[in-house]
Order: structure tokens, then sequence, then C-alpha cells
């Protein structure tokens, strides 16, 4: 079981396996947050938080939605919000370093 939390612990995810890849997106929204994401089939992630433990940011013509802890502010994930988006996003950086260390970095819009 692999584990992402943010600095203060209110939120944690849990997939089943390392990422393969992680993306360093090129666009402006990721490139200021500095998110490593870790892509996932919804299936495979457990979001570990109480109710209204994050802030949501809708983005991307309201198709995704970012979420971000609410007491230490730090963004842990990104999820659809239309049918079309079936894959969701894991901030890697939330992750153990020695998980991040083993996979490789891509730039992808």
């Amino acid at each position: 079981m692999i584990e992402a939390e943010c600095d203060c612990g209110a939120v944690r995810l849990e997939m089943i396996r390392p990422p393969v890849k992680v993306n360093d997106c090129p666009c402006s929204w990721c490139q200021r947050l500095g998110a490593l994401w870790a892509y996932y089939p919804r299936d495979e992630v457990r979001v570990l938080a109480d109710p209204g433990a994050t802030e949501v940011y809708q983005r991307a013509a309201q198709r995704i939605e970012f979420h971000r802890c609410k007491v230490c502010g730090l963004t842990s994930h990104w999820v659809g919000v239309v049918p079309s988006v079936t894959w969701m996003g894991v901030n890697s950086r939330l992750m153990p370093q020695e998980i991040r260390a083993q996979v490789e970095v891509v730039q992808e819009d």
C-alpha cells in the first residue's frame, strides 16, 4: 500500500501500487503548485479525510476539481467532475521520497 499525506495529516490517500511515472504538467496552474501528478483510476485510490477536510478549486473548464487541505493548504489531488474524466491525479510530492525516486518524471500536457 502506498500512502500520500499532506503536511498536517488531515488528508491522506492510499493507493494499491506505486505510480508508473509522474507528470510534471507544464500548465500554468500545475507549475505554480509544483505538483508532480501520479495518475490512477478512481477505484484504485482511497481518500482518507473527514468530510469537509479539503477546499476545492475547479479549473479546466469546470472538468476537474483540485483539492487542498483546509489546515495546512497543501494540494493533495484532483478528480474529474464530468463522466468522461475517469482518472484522478495524486500529488506524488506527498508520497515518501523513496517512492518518487523510483519513478520516471515526464512532462505531458
